[in-house]
């Protein structure tokens, strides 16, 4: 007994300088049970001999115990972010969420009536030419694009204003787009294919911001090959269509086409005169009775407190500084 006594002792001695060495002994398997870890002691204290063993229900409250902050940080993120969001990045969702949920029944082909078919369009259908976005094949698809679209509308809206992005994407940026590929598909393609889903915007912002990250950052370094940072858009586009079938690729290329002309500030004359936006405002009182509404002198100048200069002229568009070095935003 005197001899298996001190084996143990001088086991224990040799554990306990390995833990002085990596202080991760006491973690080991092989620690034998009579043996305790060495703390700084005084003449009062005594380690117990025997290991503190936690039970199973300790060990899950201790869990639940140091889980909740790392899961709640990222809770609390993704809600402020959804309760921050814009007052037409949130209407669009819920359009978008609404035409998807009426799909399901079988009263009402909402595809057939929104979607962007060629040889469907003409002066009574027209609408067609702005309801397209809105409308998507099934639940996948309208979920993948509201996440891709949601930080790229909450963007352009908390830069420009509610209003002007009302105009724009109920205007010349879906319109544009729709037009320039029914002309591309009947005219040169001679197809009838018809397109929907909100994909075209998130392209279309896509290639504005690609535009804009390009005067500040022209290249993509990798390895030892510089890439224009405006082609990262279309990089984009073929890997949707290689990994996702039925993508309209065509659809796509005119989203982005449309975005890098309106990045160039080509379209800038298209959006409304902040004049004109201004006295909508005060006449209705929007910003009073409306959440989450962003006013003309509530964007990117009031949100990240930069104010706008004194020589900016108040009958300028709202998008005059699309296309120039200045880059709005983080």
């Amino acid at each position: 007994a005197g001899t298996d006594s001190s084996h143990a002792r001088t086991r224990c001695e040799q554990l306990n300088s390995d833990r002085d060495e990596d202080g991760l002994a006491w973690l080991r398997s092989d620690w034998p049970t009579p043996c305790a870890p060495r703390f700084p002691t005084n003449d009062n204290f005594q380690a117990s001999p025997e290991p503190v063993e936690r039970s199973p229900a300790a060990s899950r409250s201790v869990t639940r115990a140091a889980m909740p902050g790392v899961r709640g940080f990222s809770t609390l993120r993704a809600r402020s972010y959804v309760f921050r969001l814009p007052l037409f990045t949130r209407a669009i969702i819920l359009v978008i969420v609404l035409f998807w949920a009426l799909t399901l029944p079988s009263v009402w082909d909402v595809r057939r009536w929104g979607a962007l078919i060629p040889d469907q369009v003409s002066f009574t259908t027209a609408y067609r030419l702005s309801t397209f976005p809105l409308v998507h094949l099934n639940f996948i698809h309208a979920a993948l694009n509201v996440v891709a679209l949601t930080p790229l509308m909450e963007r352009f809206e908390s830069e420009y204003g509610t209003l002007t992005t009302l105009a724009l994407f109920f205007g010349p940026l879906t319109t544009i787009p729709a037009i320039l590929y029914l002309v591309i598909e009947t005219g040169v393609l001679r197809g009838n294919n018809a397109v929907m889903g909100a994909s075209m915007w998130v392209f279309l912002l896509l290639g504005m911001e690609a535009i804009r990250t390009y005067r500040s950052n022209p290249h993509l370094v990798i390895a030892t090959y510089h890439i224009p940072t405006w082609t990262t858009p279309l990089l984009m586009i073929i890997v949707v269509a290689a990994l996702i079938p039925n993508t309209s690729l065509l659809g796509h290329l005119c989203g982005v086409g449309v975005g890098y002309i309106s990045g160039l500030g080509y379209l800038k004359f298209l959006a409304p005169p902040e004049w004109a936006l201004r006295w909508i405002e005060t006449r209705l009182n929007l910003l009073a009775i409306l959440p989450h509404y962003v006013s003309v002198d509530q964007k990117t100048y009031g949100r990240f407190g930069v104010l706008p200069s004194s020589s900016r002229t108040g009958g300028s568009a709202a998008t005059e500084l699309v296309g120039s070095t200045q880059r709005l935003g983080p």
